[in-house]
């Protein structure tokens, strides 16, 4: 909220400012019930429930909170045919950028922000599309294509590494 404050000429055209809500369960079961196209759960873990997954009506939804679908609410929203782009991608730009922190200081790297977000994107794309042909290819959903593929990796480097026989 602070930053709104400071920043108002930066707010997204028409947006008059935050409303604040004094109960957040009673919000979400307001914002839950809209007919959206994308809603984007991105704070709390859980928020999505049996109890209220039959009232979403977004056609997608990207988790950009840890684990905001419960699993009887994700078996719900199946049948429903909504999208879900799961948790371990949808916000695991945070640890790619933690990532190249990493790499610059390990080798006396500064790369500008541009390209931070370049890479970023690039990254972040793939990763994208591999978990979507992954999902087309088996038959899955996004979430379970994303824990196989990333099983899949995992299995494949420890093999190369020679870890284990």
């Amino acid at each position: 909220m602070a930053y709104v404050k400071r920043n108002k000429n930066k707010l997204i055209k028409g947006f008059k400012g935050p409303k604040f809500v004094s109960s957040p369960n009673k919000a979400n079961e307001k914002l839950f019930g809209l007919k959206v196209d994308v809603l984007i759960p991105a704070a709390l873990e859980n928020q999505i429930t049996s109890k209220n997954a039959h009232r979403i009506k977004a056609k997608m939804i990207t988790e950009a909170a840890n684990g905001p679908i419960t699993p009887r609410a994700d078996k719900i929203l199946a049948k429903k045919k909504v999208f879900i782009i799961p948790d371990i991608l949808a916000n695991a730009g945070g640890v790619v950028v933690s990532y190249f922190e990493w790499v610059q200081d390990t080798q006396a790297l500064f790369w500008k922000e541009k390209e931070v977000n370049r890479r970023l994107e690039e990254i972040i794309t793939e990763a994208f599309c591999d978990v979507l042909r992954t999902s087309k290819k088996r038959r899955v959903n996004m979430r379970l294509a994303a824990y196989m593929l990333a099983v899949s990796r995992v299995a494949e480097a420890t093999k190369l590494r020679g870890i284990y026989p």
